[in-house]
């Protein structure tokens, strides 16, 4: 959804789509892409609180925040990082997905892939793009590694061992885990197996 600026843009859209009786399936991400969504970035995400609102995810529409601020479009992205990072915790906050911005020069593998990586540092959960280029670089930084994957289920083990399943804190391999390692763990294997199972669908 284009320009959404308040709470109210987002709940008549999705009273909207419940008056055509689109199904459950059909959800809303919101381009946050001016000064006012940013200003407005937590009650616009508090919508996902009720259901009926269908919201999503958050969409970084960095182009037009560029255009709008009057900032300068450098390669640190040193205005953005702020609106990236206000509009992150807002998402997190409400349990939302966030998605980056694009990337405008598409022939610049090296630069794309340093600003994937700026981002998933950030948090983000992935980039929007522009050309196919952009598509495999992309989901290779966004995807777990392999050497994730493993720690992952390292401490997926350990923590399901019976002196560990009501203990807060182990130690795995060295090193000091806590139970909410134990949840980023399962959502890290999580999305490797949904990786695995895409990949052996498309062949």
């Amino acid at each position: 959804m284009p320009k959404v600026v308040h709470s109210g843009d987002i709940i008549s859209a999705a009273k909207l789509l419940q008056s055509v009786h689109a199904p459950d399936k059909v959800r809303l991400w919101a381009m946050m892409e001016t000064p006012m969504a940013i200003l407005n970035a937590r009650t616009i995400a508090a919508t996902a609180v009720y259901k009926d609102n269908r919201l999503d995810c958050l969409v970084m529409g960095t182009n037009d925040l560029i255009k709008e601020s009057r900032a300068r479009a450098l390669h640190d992205r040193f205005a953005v990082v702020p609106w990236l990072a206000m509009t992150l915790v807002a998402a997190r906050a409400y349990k939302l997905d966030i998605i980056d911005g694009v990337y405008n020069d598409f022939r610049d593998e090296a630069g794309l892939r340093d600003e994937c990586e700026r981002g998933r540092i950030l948090g983000m959960d992935g980039k929007t793009l522009i050309h196919p280029s952009q598509v495999a670089p992309c989901n290779e930084i966004f995807s777990p590694t392999q050497e994730e994957v493993d720690w992952s289920r390292q401490v997926i083990d350990a923590f399901g061992q019976p002196e560990n399943e009501k203990k807060g804190v182990i130690v795995v391999d060295g090193h000091m885990v806590e139970r909410l390692h134990f949840a980023m763990a399962q959502r890290t294997v999580a999305i490797a197996e949904q990786i695995r199972q895409m990949e052996r669908a498309c062949g």
